[in-house]
């Protein structure tokens, strides 16, 4: 399948919803967060319903949990479902990881154990939401805080295996992967070129809390300037790919988030200008 080019986006927040609905602000795109609007009516979906007819919507969800070796959920896919044949999202998205097992919810987006047997169990899950939904989803990268002495191979490899075998597509998070190179000690440029940029459907940007000897991906803050010029690095590399930022805490007011929309769409738009003008020289 494939997507639509979607530009420049943010995170649909509630705090927002007025001041979308009411200034109809220069964004390309909104991502909800799927699991807030998993009801029938009530305000979250009058909000939604109000906003989707402006702006073209994404799905992203935090409770696949397509790694855990439970069942798959059906009454949340279900779910899912329904809210993607009422909203029609450009596309829908989750994590690569495991939220919990015996029916315990962890709350959290845990790593996996990077092995061949994961793999599989992986690919086989995807294959089978994919094929419910009835469309390829985006499988994003989580921060890891921990490794596996199983682990047989690079976080990168195991995440592109994932992909190319369940062929699925990627929502690749710079800031996530700025994040755990700095908690387990990888080259993050070294992660995004052994990326295939043709599986690369979206990016994510946040910010994070950075503690010296480790760091954590809070979502409550600007994003830093190593992120952004791993960002600008992405973009050289993958292209044009629509973008946004996340920001679920200590939430600012909308034109403050704005700046670092423009600062997002002016790095993709000087990406876009020089690879214009190597194309020219190179045809000289």
């Amino acid at each position: 399948m494939n997507y639509p080019y979607l530009g420049t986006g943010l995170g649909l927040r509630t705090e927002h919803y007025d001041y979308v609905l009411q200034n109809k602000p220069n964004i390309d795109w909104f991502e909800i967060v799927s699991e807030n609007f998993m009801v029938a009516g009530g305000k979250p979906r009058y909000y939604l319903d109000a906003i989707s007819e402006e702006y073209p919507i994404v799905m992203h969800g935090v409770s696949l949990s397509i790694g855990s070796s439970d069942p798959l959920n059906w009454e949340y896919l279900r779910a899912l479902k329904s809210l993607k044949s009422q909203v029609q999202p450009a596309w829908i998205s989750d994590h690569l990881c495991w939220t919990g097992v015996n029916s315990v919810n962890a709350h959290d987006l845990l790593p996996m154990p990077y092995t061949e047997e994961a793999i599989k169990h992986i690919v086989e899950r995807i294959d089978i939401v994919q094929n419910f939904l009835g469309q390829q989803i985006l499988i994003e990268n989580v921060s890891s805080y921990l490794t596996y002495n199983s682990s047989a191979m690079s976080e990168w490899d195991f995440y592109s295996q994932v992909v190319e075998q369940a062929n699925c597509l990627m929502l690749l998070d710079i800031n996530n992967i700025y994040v755990s190179s700095r908690n387990h000690g990888f080259d993050a440029k070294e992660y995004i070129k052994s990326i295939n940029s043709n599986r690369v459907q979206q990016i994510h940007l946040a910010g994070h809390s950075d503690y010296g000897d480790y760091v954590i991906d809070t979502h409550d803050r600007d994003i830093c300037d190593q992120v952004w010029d791993l960002f600008s690095f992405a973009i050289k590399q993958f292209g044009n790919v629509s973008s946004m930022i996340e920001r679920d805490d200590n939430v600012p007011e909308f034109e403050l988030l704005e700046l670092e929309y423009k600062r997002m769409k002016k790095i993709i738009d000087e990406s876009h200008s020089e690879n214009k003008q190597t194309m020219t020289s190179n045809r000289l």
